[in-house]
């Protein structure tokens, strides 16, 4: 079953190569999507595809990449969107 997730990530995210490597994991899972910075120092992401690829980012999400220090995520899940396509960095 396809479904998306919607999440918030906040601690030491920006500046530390987290959208690109969300971007690399989310693809590798084959999902869609996309990653952005948000002016308050958080990463949003917006992510779509097969439920166990989903909850397989959403366990990256919680430790990001090596030089990220991830305090918190939150995740709502949302419909399926089929008119997005790749996972881009906005």
């Amino acid at each position: 079953m396809k479904a998306c997730i919607h999440c918030t990530v906040s601690g030491r995210v920006q500046g530390v190569f987290f959208r690109a490597s969300a971007q690399a994991e989310a693809r590798r899972l084959g999902l869609t999507g996309w990653a952005r910075n948000l002016p308050d120092g958080r990463v949003e992401v917006l992510a779509c595809g097969e439920r166990d690829a989903l909850d397989r980012l959403r366990e990256w999400l919680g430790d990001g990449p090596e030089h990220a220090r991830v305090d918190a995520v939150e995740i709502d899940d949302r419909p399926f969107d089929e008119s997005l396509s790749g996972f881009g960095i906005r």
